[in-house]
């Protein structure tokens, strides 16, 4: 503290011994011409008296004015530099004792490089705090979700050292471990494709692109899943219907969607695909003939972790339909969603369409 203090006062004095020198100089140098061509002119010869009380009233004039533009300066860079250094450096020292919450304000009257310095620390501090969300949420959300998965591959993995298992058993147990181990990629994937969206800024790559056509693609790369299952598969897809937006974003709620579809539809049943346009909207509907949903899960179902129907829980972890609903958000879409208990789902999403 009391060296911050002296470094002020140094720099005070220091401040006042360079604008005190600039002064004398100039008006040092200023009066030297005026009394030579004066004396020149006029004829008239200044004594010793007259240039000690001229050099006198000089020296006065100059430590005043000094003095006056040292306070002013002073002033100036308290408002204009002082004040936003310590704004950042506070908001610096807090992040170091880990608040992550920490959004510095502008300081108006200041310099506009102290503003945008605040501006892109604000911007970090909100990437930061979006990373340390996404390790919590890992921790306190998909702790018990892993249990499961791993679980399985512990059990299965002592059961296969079993000299005595047959070659059948031992493949069965291995396509277990198989499958456990997909659900827990699966999970780990999805989580942080979530956490990503959810806490860090996302600024869409938007272009203008044929939205049946995107449609179309991902629906075909579900067709081996729709032919094991024997799923008829029907489309109604109107021509000529483009959107301005993200498609690598757009592609994951189209995949989630068309998985989530396949996935609770028993053998024999239909998925179905409709491209409409409505007004300036281009309207997607995805339905199914699977088990559906009651209202009171439908209410949820774009939760984390939701898991309305516990009897499909392993074939999910409840993140698939946050994820879609966070997409549709960040490209400015709206999506819901009409279900009954065994008749079905359909899911509507609605998108600006172009001209």
């Amino acid at each position: 503290m009391m060296d911050a203090k002296r470094q002020k006062r140094r720099a005070f004095w220091g401040l006042f011994g360079i604008f005190f020198l600039l002064i004398a100089f100039v008006l040092t140098s200023s009066m030297f011409l005026f009394l030579t061509f004066l004396e020149r002119d006029t004829g008239i010869a200044f004594t010793a008296q007259n240039i000690g009380l001229a050099a006198l009233v000089t020296f006065g004039n100059v430590f005043l004015l000094s003095l006056i533009c040292t306070l002013v300066d002073t002033l100036r860079r308290k408002h204009t530099v002082e004040r936003p250094v310590k704004r950042i450096l506070d908001g610096a020292e807090q992040v170091m004792n880990g608040d992550l919450s920490v959004q510095i304000e502008h300081v108006k009257g200041a310099e506009t490089g102290f503003n945008v310095i605040i501006d892109y620390f604000n911007r970090m501090i909100r990437e930061l705090g979006g990373i340390e969300t996404l390790r919590t949420d890992f921790i306190s959300n998909v702790s018990h979700e892993l249990k499961t998965p791993l679980s399985v591959i512990q059990n299965y993995s002592t059961l296969l050292q079993q000299p005595e298992l047959s070659k059948e058993a031992r493949l069965d147990y291995a396509r277990t471990i198989s499958g456990a181990a997909r659900r827990l990629t699966d999970l780990i994937t999805n989580i942080l494709k979530l956490n990503k969206l959810e806490n860090q800024q996302i600024y869409p790559a938007k272009q203008v692109y044929d939205l049946g056509e995107q449609l179309c693609e991902c629906l075909l790369g579900f067709e081996d899943a729709w032919e094991k299952k024997g799923l008829e598969i029907e489309t109604e897809i109107e021509d000529g219907v483009s959107v301005e937006s993200d498609p690598e974003l757009l592609s994951l709620v189209w995949n989630n969607l068309f998985s989530n579809a396949i996935k609770f539809t028993e053998p024999g049943g239909t998925v179905g695909l409709k491209l409409r346009t409505d007004d300036d909207h281009a309207v997607v509907e995805i339905s199914d003939t699977g088990c559906g949903i009651s209202q009171e899960t439908a209410a949820h179902m774009f939760e984390k972790f939701y898991q309305g129907d516990t009897s499909h829980a392993t074939q999910g972890n409840g993140l698939g339909l946050a994820l879609v609903k966070r997409v549709v958000d960040i490209v400015g879409g709206e999506i819901d969603v009409k279900s009954a208990v065994g008749a079905g789902s359909v899911f509507t999403v609605r998108l600006k369409k172009t001209a």
